[in-house]
């Protein structure tokens, strides 16, 4: 019987090469060939033309594929909102494309769609950009549209109130978002009084008027200064001819505008600390100015923060999450806007280890201007940024939105195809030199968002260091123990009521909410009952005394397959007690046991208590509420935000509109302005839900 013999795939390739005759042995290499030198990007050549309203237009031709970009960059960003007007950028930028000339939102989406291909508009710091992608058959239809846009927008009612909706949820949302809230204070540090600074808020996008929003697209997004990209399949002539045809009846020049202010200098490393009651982690950001957008520096820069921590391959990364397991992931990254730039760090880590991580952090970033980088990790760095820059110019609209960009920053035309070898060149002394130009940990700006009372004696060892609230309120480190507060409650008005709520989900009825204050013999008992759709079903009781002491919480339900509930009891200036709350993981158990300070009352209550509280215009309350889901205080401030006339199921009812922020999702709720003050709706930040007063 023969006996099959299994060899594996190396043993044959080895016994094939000792099989072959010397002279050919000899020829086999040993080792690998040295890499070639870096080729520039191989782009068509750019053509440009100009037309008579002084829209600039430059091609990229390439007949690879029958596709085509168009790219309209226009100084139009966010540096541009007029003052008292921020956000009005981003509002005008999401509705350009939702209706223009003859089309409602409708229909141009339909007519995109319809010949498989995108519109769609955004801004940035410094410009507002619309883009489309077309087959190239289809090329009338995507300058058509864009022309339209940008010359033509109708802001349909429909649109600009969705839009500003939208934006002022989004914004409120950040409120509950440490890294949002992080970002927000590191720019205004960063950038002071210049425009870079700046940040929308609800109150700016809500105040926003249709005139705001016609004055900003006829004043700047005019032809002059802008730049009309067009890459793919199309010759010079046939482009021209099109860019006249649907962009030479736009006219106009842009504004000139005021100086801008000089960002601040820094010469000493300083922290700002956001405080947030109850965060179990700290959100790290630091970083400093670099450059000019034309400064060579950048290519060294560029490569600095690859190794700093441009990846998951970063020094960054690898030391605090890799090493250290203090954080699910720590990165850098650059910004390269028109006037001046910045580098940035950030770290999500554990509030025990926040000094720790800190410290690390401005130590790894000091060694890169301290010690030369190794020729190993230099090259690996490089060849990452090198290697991955030709898929970024893959496809049409890749090319259109990188020479779009290049551009309008000031670069020379050669930049794009240069950028490649420039970077491959930079030697470790370039990078050295770079982060003792721009990282400077030792004058770096530091944002913390946390809870002061664990992390603040910590971080003033490492450097100066100045609290504020999540609303920037200056708080002094004493405030950062919770402290008697009293509501302004008039407890006479407080009389037994039963409110009944609707409650729907994108605008579909979905449950209901039932609540109830009834009178006890030493106070109140607050009930609430709610059911929304099948997922979520819970009963609640609060009891709290006419002192406003919170006296018990007892509530049960289910979200999903998963069972929720809450047992705590107040007394003696403690709460004592458990709680369930649903989880990724499964149902997580809480075990309250927490002192508390004078005057924190239970979440809770803060529904139960509207009717008695002193609203006017420009009211503002602050109140610290145990959270049993978090097992932590919370610092909850309720602002009257305007006065609106509001219609529910109940009736039309004039009545303020309240922001109330510092839980774990901020909320705007609708109260009454004539007492009692009666709460007549109720939407949760950034999320598709809404309670109206039914009865």
């Amino acid at each position: 019987m023969t006996r099959m013999l299994h060899v594996s795939r190396g043993a044959l390739v080895a016994a094939t090469i000792v099989l072959l005759p010397a002279s050919a042995r000899a020829q086999t290499p040993t080792r690998a060939p040295a890499p070639g030198p870096v080729k520039p990007a191989m782009l068509p050549n750019f053509q440009e033309s100009t037309l008579p309203n002084g829209l600039r237009v430059m091609l990229v031709e390439s007949h690879r594929q029958p596709v085509l970009s168009l790219a309209l960059m226009i100084p139009a960003g966010d540096a541009y909102d007029p003052a008292g007007k921020t956000g009005v950028a981003g509002i005008v930028a999401n509705v350009l494309t939702k209706g223009a000339g003859n089309r409602t939102a409708e229909q141009v989406a339909a007519a995109i769609e319809g010949v498989g291909g995108t519109i769609t508009a955004s801004e940035g710091p410094d410009f507002m950009n619309i883009r489309a992608t077309v087959l190239s058959t289809d090329a009338p239809l995507a300058f058509e549209l864009v022309g339209d846009a940008v010359t033509r927008p109708t802001f349909a009612t429909k649109e600009v109130e969705l839009a500003r909706t939208q934006a002022a949820s989004a914004l409120q949302l950040e409120q509950s978002s440490p890294a949002q809230l992080a970002q927000r204070y590191f720019a205004a540090e960063l950038y002071g009084r210049h425009p870079y600074g700046r940040r929308a808020t609800p109150a700016s996008v809500r105040s926003l008027t249709m005139d705001d929003l016609r004055t900003f697209q006829k004043s700047r997004l005019v032809p002059r200064g802008a730049l009309l990209v067009i890459a793919g399949d199309i010759a010079m002539p046939r482009a021209r001819q099109l860019a006249q045809q649907y962009f030479g009846a736009w006219s106009g020049s842009p504004a000139v505008d005021a100086a801008r202010p000089t960002p601040p200098a820094r010469s000493r490393r300083e922290i700002v600390l956001v405080h947030r009651p109850g965060s179990v982690q700290s959100n790290i950001v630091v970083g400093n100015l670099t450059f000019p957008p034309a400064d060579p520096s950048y290519y060294a820069l560029t490569v600095a923060n690859k190794i700093l921590g441009g990846g998951t391959d970063g020094r960054l990364f690898s030391t605090l999450r890799e090493k250290r397991s203090w954080t699910y992931g720590a990165y850098s990254s650059t910004t390269r806007n028109r006037d001046i730039g910045a580098i940035v760090a950030t770290a999500e880590v554990r509030n025990p280890v926040t000094d720790s991580a800190l410290t690390e952090l401005l130590a790894i970033e000091r060694s890169l201007s301290t010690t030369p980088v190794s020729a190993t990790e230099l090259e690996a760095n490089k060849g990452a940024l090198v290697g991955s820059l030709p898929l970024q110019l893959e496809t049409a609209q890749g090319i259109a939105e990188a020479v779009g960009r290049y551009t309008m920053l000031g670069l020379p035309t050669s930049y794009i195809r240069t950028l490649r070898p420039r970077l491959a060149a930079v030697t470790a002394a370039d990078v050295q030199a770079a982060a003792r130009a721009a990282i400077r940990p030792e004058q770096a700006l530091i944002v913390v968002v946390g809870d002061g009372t664990q992390i603040y004696d910590k971080l003033a060892q490492i450097a100066p260091t100045r609290i504020v609230n999540a609303q920037g309120d200056a708080m002094q480190p004493s405030d950062l123990v919770a402290r008697a507060t009293s509501l302004p409650v008039d407890v006479t008005l407080l009389a037994e009521r039963a409110d009944s709520f609707a409650v729907s989900v994108q605008g579909n009825p979905m449950g209901w909410q039932t609540t109830r204050l009834v009178k006890t013999p030493a106070g109140f008992a607050y009930r609430t009952n709610v059911q929304i759709g099948p997922m979520v079903k819970q009963s609640s009781e609060v009891v709290f005394g006419t002192d406003l002491k919170p006296v018990s919480l007892k509530s049960s339900g289910t979200m999903g397959p998963m069972a929720m509930s809450s047992d705590l009891a107040y007394a003696g200036g403690r709460v004592k007690g458990t709680s369930v709350t649903p989880s990724q993981a499964g149902p997580k158990t809480v075990a309250v046991d927490t002192a508390l300070a004078a005057g924190v009352l239970d979440n809770n209550m803060i529904d139960a208590v509207i009717p008695g509280l002193r609203w006017a215009p420009n009211a503002k309350f602050t109140v610290n509420a145990f959270d049993g889901g978090s097992g932590a205080v919370q610092q909850l401030t309720l602002s009257v935000a305007g006065t609106e006339s509001v219609t529910v199921p109940a009736g039309t009812f004039q009545a303020y509109r309240v922001e109330m922020t510092g839980g774990q999702t901020p909320v705007t709720m609708y109260v009454t302005t004539a007492a009692p003050h009666r709460l007549v709706k109720l939407a949760p930040a950034g999320q598709p839900v809404e309670f109206v007063l039914v009865k």
